[in-house]
C-alpha cells in the first residue's frame, strides 16, 4: 500500500505550486486546479488571510474529492499600517506584475529609512473536505524591505524582502534556505505533521505552537 498522499491545491499559481510540493516533498503528490479548468475562480471577499484561505479551500473541496488545502499570503510592512496584506497580489492593480507591485511599494517607501521599513511575510493555509474546513494554520517570517530588488529567485515581493538575522533577500537566498525559513514552509510544516498524525492513528486536527506563526483550528480528518 502506497504511503504518498494526494493533495490538491485551489490554486491556479503555478510558483506557489511548485514551492509547496517542494517543501512537502516525495511523500506527497500535488496538484492545483490548472488540472479542472472547469472550476471557477473563487473570490477572495474576506477582510483576513485566514478568511480568504477558507474560502478558497471550502469552495475547491466541495467540487473535487479527496483533501483540498487553500493558501492566502501576502506581505505586511509597518511603515505602511500593514498594507499590502491580503490585497499583496494585486497591489498596483487587479492584473498587476510581480514588477509592478515591487515598484508601487519601493516608491511608497522612497522616503521612509531603512531602519523603519519593518515588514513581515504572512501565510495561512486552510484545509478542507466535502465543503468542510479542517484546519488552518499559519506560519509568518519576520524581514526588512531594501531599496531596490536583488535576485532572481521566488516569486512575488521575494527579490526586496530580507528575512531577520540573514543578508540576502528572499531572491536571493538558495531554495531550500528559503523554505526552511519562510512563512509558506512554516505554515506548511504545520498542516503536514497533522496529516502524519491522522495517517499513524491519532484522529486530531490541533493546532501547532512553539515556531512564530504556529497555529491551528480544531477538527477531524
Amino acid at each position: 500500500m502506497s504511503n504518498v498522499q494526494h493533495l490538491i491545491v485551489a490554486t491556479r499559481n503555478a510558483h506557489k505550486t511548485r514551492e509547496i510540493q517542494r517543501i512537502l516533498g516525495a511523500d506527497f503528490v500535488v496538484r492545483d486546479l490548472s488540472a479542472y479548468p472547469e472550476i471557477p475562480e473563487t473570490v477572495e471577499s474576506g477582510k483576513t488571510f485566514e478568511e480568504n484561505a477558507t474560502l478558497k479551500a471550502t469552495a475547491a473541496s466541495r467540487q473535487l474529492p479527496g483533501l483540498v488545502v487553500a493558501d492566502d499570503s501576502g506581505l505586511e510592512v509597518d511603515a505602511l499600517g500593514g498594507a499590502p496584506g491580503i490585497y499583496s497580489a494585486r497591489y498596483a492593480g487587479q492584473n498587476a506584475t510581480d514588477k509592478e507591485n515591487i515598484d508601487k511599494l519601493l516608491e511608497e517607501l522612497a522616503r521612509i529609512e531603512r531602519a523603519k521599513r519593518s515588514a513581515r511575510f504572512r501565510c495561512v493555509i486552510a484545509l478542507a473536505r466535502e465543503g468542510k474546513l479542517l484546519g488552518t494554520f499559519e506560519g509568518v517570517v519576520e524581514g526588512m524591505i531594501v531599496d531596490s530588488p536583488r535576485g532572481t529567485n521566488g516569486f512575488g515581493y521575494d527579490p526586496i524582502f530580507v528575512p531577520r538575522e540573514f543578508e540576502q533577500t528572499f531572491g536571493e537566498l538558495p531554495a531550500e534556505v528559503k523554505d526552511r525559513i519562510s512563512h509558506r514552509g512554516r505554515a506548511i510544516r504545520l498542516f503536514a505533521a497533522v496529516l502524519a498524525n491522522r495517517k499513524t492513528g491519532n484522529q486530531g486536527l490541533g493546532g501547532g505552537g512553539g515556531a512564530p506563526g504556529g497555529g491551528g483550528a480544531p477538527g477531524c480528518c
